[in-house]
C-alpha cells in the first residue's frame, strides 16, 4: 500500500492566535514583533499587501503600520504554545498518525484512508470550528510534494484550503508552475545557483540528473528532487536528527550593569536550555557561558567575553549545569560596562546509553533522573516555569521589552477572554 502524507499548517499562525482570543482583530491587518519589539516575525495577508517584508526592523516600518491600520503586537509565546497543543491535539483525534514538525505545521499519515480530499477538509473545518486556527492542508505521497501541496492550498484561495495532490497528473500539472523557490528546503540562498542551471520550477528540479545534483549541492538536494518525482525518502517520524549544540540566549530588556540580575538571567536560559536537552533525551559533556555589551552604540564602551567549561560527566540535570556555568559567568563578568546580553550553550551533546562512565567522575546525584522528570512534567502540565529553581525569577524587571504584549487568554485565570451579557 503506497503511503500518503498530509502537512497540515496553520496561516499565519502568531496572528491567527492573536486574533482567535481578540475577535475584533478578525477583519484587521496585523504583524507580531520578534523579542523585544524588534522586528516583524507574522503577517496577516493584509499586511503582506501593504509591502511590509518579513523581518523587517520595527523602529523602520512602525510609521508604514501606523498609516496601514496595522495592530502591532509583541510576541506571546505562552499563548501560542497552548493554541498549538490544542492544534495538535485536535489532529491527533482525527487521523491514524501524527509527527509534529514544529508550533504550527504537523505531518498526519493518511495511508489507507479511502476520501483523501473529505477527511482533509474535516480536519479544516474542525480546527476552524473547536479552536478557531485557520491551516491549509496538503496531501501527496511524499513529504516533499505534501509541502508543494499545501503551498498551493494557500496559493490560490478557490482549492478551500485543501489540495491532493496523489494523482500523478495533477503533480506533474503543479510542477510546472511552482517556482523552485516554493520547493521544502530550497531557499532564496540555493534557487539563485539552480536558477543558474536552469532550474526555474519545481519540474525542472524533478527532473535534473540527481547524479549532478548530488555531486554539486549533496545528498540532500538529490533526496529532493527525488521525493518530487514521487519516491519517497523521508518515512513518517523520520525527523531531525538531535541537536549537536543548544543555545539559549536572549537580549535583555534593559542594559544590565550588576552581577546579580545577570546570574539571575543566565540561570533562566540554563533553565530553559536544559528542558531542550532533556527533551531529545541528550546528555551535555561541556558549556560555554558568553556575555558582550551592545555593538552598536559607539558612544558605550564595548565588551565581549566567553568561558568554556568541561563537565565532570555528562548530565542533564539543571543543577549540575547551572553551578559551573555561574562560576564561569564570575569569571568573566568585568564592573564598568552595560551589558546587553548574556548565554549559554550546551556542548558535547550525546545520547543517553553512548556514553560509559567513567569510574573516577563524582557519583551523580542521587534521583536525579527522577526529580527532572516530575519537574518537566509538573512543568507541562501546570505551565511553563511552575516549578523552577530558586534562582529563576517570576517577572524579572530586566526581561524582554513586550509593551504591546496580549493576556495569557488560556493559562491564566487572570487573564481570561471576559464575556458581558
Amino acid at each position: 500500500m503506497q503511503q500518503v502524507f498530509a502537512l497540515i499548517d496553520c496561516n499565519s499562525f502568531y496572528c491567527s492566535c492573536e486574533r482567535i482570543c481578540q475577535p475584533a482583530l478578525k477583519h484587521k491587518p496585523v504583524v507580531v514583533l520578534s523579542n523585544n519589539d524588534g522586528c516583524v516575525i507574522a503577517r496577516t495577508a493584509e499586511v503582506k499587501a501593504l509591502g511590509i517584508p518579513m523581518g523587517a526592523p520595527y523602529h523602520l516600518v512602525r510609521k508604514d503600520l501606523r498609516a496601514g491600520g496595522v495592530v502591532v503586537r509583541s510576541s506571546n509565546y505562552t499563548l501560542y504554545a497552548d493554541i498549538s497543543n490544542r492544534v495538535m491535539r485536535t489532529i491527533r483525534d482525527m487521523v491514524p498518525g501524527i509527527e509534529v514538525y514544529s508550533v504550527d505545521e504537523c505531518w498526519a499519515d493518511l495511508t489507507g484512508i479511502a476520501d483523501l480530499d473529505g477527511l482533509g477538509r474535516q480536519v479544516r473545518a474542525r480546527l476552524l470550528r473547536d479552536v478557531g486556527m485557520p491551516v491549509g492542508v496538503g496531501i501527496s505521497t511524499t513529504k516533499t510534494l505534501a509541502k508543494l501541496a499545501n503551498w498551493a492550498s494557500k496559493k490560490w484561495p478557490a482549492t478551500g484550503g485543501v489540495v491532493d495532490l496523489t494523482d500523478p497528473a495533477r503533480q506533474a500539472k503543479l510542477l510546472r508552475i511552482a517556482p523552485v523557490d516554493e520547493v521544502w528546503g530550497i531557499g532564496r540562498r540555493l534557487a539563485p545557483q539552480l536558477q543558474a542551471l536552469g532550474i526555474n520550477t519545481a519540474w525542472d528540479l524533478a527532473h535534473f540528473d540527481v547524479a549532478t545534483l548530488r555531486k554539486q549541492f549533496g545528498v540532500t538536494l538529490e533526496r529532493t528532487a527525488r521525493e518530487l518525482r514521487g519516491v519517497s525518502c523521508l518515512d513518517f517520524n523520520d525527523g531531525p536528527p538531535p541537536k549537536q549544540a543548544i543555545c539559549s540566549s536572549k537580549m535583555f530588556g534593559e542594559k544590565l550593569e550588576d552581577l546579580a540580575p545577570i546570574r539571575e538571567a543566565l540561570a533562566t536560559y540554563v533553565t530553559r536550555a536544559c528542558e531542550k536537552l532533556r527533551s531529545q533525551r541528550s546528555l551535555c559533556g561541556a558549556i560555554q557561558v558568553s556575555i558582550k555589551t551592545q555593538i552598536h552604540n559607539p558612544k558605550l564602551p564595548r565588551y565581549s567575553n566567553a568561558q568554556t567549561v568541561a563537565l565532570p560527566m555528562p548530565t542533564d540535570d539543571t543543577r549540575d549545569i547551572l553551578a559551573p556555568a555561574l562560576r564561569a559567568l564570575d569569571a568573566i563578568y568585568r564592573q564598568g560596562f552595560k551589558y546587553s546580553k548574556c548565554s549559554i550553550l550546551l556542548m558535547d551533546l550525546s545520547q543517553r546509553g553512548e556514553v560509559t562512565s567513567d569510574l573516577f567522575a563524582p557519583a551523580a546525584r542521587a534521583g536525579s533522573d527522577r526529580v527532572m522528570a516530575a519537574l518537566d512534567a509538573i512543568n507541562k502540565r501546570e505551565g511553563a516555569g511552575t516549578l523552577r529553581l530558586g534562582r529563576v525569577p517570576v517577572d524579572p524587571w530586566w526581561g524582554m521589552k513586550r509593551e504591546m504584549k496580549s493576556r495569557c487568554y488560556t493559562t491564566r485565570w487572570d487573564e481570561v477572554i471576559g464575556v458581558r451579557g
